[in-house]
């Protein structure tokens, strides 16, 4: 084999690897491709209904006893505003009647990406490009990877998670240390 294809052969190697290794950290397909995930709020422990008086006694029916679950309680939420990739939604941290945390995102909308992730937080949320890079700098809790780019779902936080340590959420990119979106969570007010 001459000289020359030695080289040129040298060449496609190198380029069909390079492309191989670029389709794989950036894996591009994942920005026109949406994954919706639904879920429902968190069960909660069923609160006790009060029992009605019959209106005719029936020695054949039990007394009624049906229980309506209730609803979990919110302990903080906030609006996201996009960074590195365009991101709307709300995120809610709720405290179920067992004393469970489970941080809620509702009507997500942001790209896929490679090793995205659900953060909790105690970076400050800033706009625009001041913002994408300051999560990983301080505190953050790992919530999860994110179940899909679109949708309502939920995050079991661990047990003992302390909240006043936390001040935002970020969907974070783990690959690149970006964020694609964050939310600065808010107290209500008692």
């Amino acid at each position: 084999m001459n000289r020359t294809r030695r080289w040129i052969l040298a060449i496609a190697v190198t380029g069909v690897v390079a492309v191989a290794a670029g389709l794989y950290w950036f894996q591009p397909w994942q920005l026109v491709v949406d994954e919706t995930v639904q879920e429902d709020l968190p069960a909660a422990a069923p609160v006790a209904a009060a029992p009605s008086p019959p209106a005719l006694p029936s020695p054949s029916a039990p007394p009624s006893t049906s229980a309506a679950p209730a609803a979990p309680a919110e302990v903080a939420s906030g609006s996201l505003i996009s960074h590195e990739h365009r991101t709307t939604g709300t995120v809610r941290v709720l405290r179920a009647a067992d004393g469970s945390l489970v941080l809620r995102l509702e009507n997500l909308d942001t790209s896929s990406g490679p090793d995205v992730h659900v953060w909790l937080s105690d970076a400050p949320v800033k706009p625009g490009k001041d913002g994408w890079h300051l999560f990983d700098d301080g505190k953050y809790l790992d919530a999860g990877k994110l179940k899909g780019n679109k949708g309502n779902q939920n995050y079991p936080l661990p047990a003992g998670t302390d909240l006043t340590a936390y001040t935002s959420v970020s969907v974070w990119c783990d690959r690149f240390n970006v964020s694609f979106g964050a939310a600065e969570l808010a107290r209500p007010t008692v």
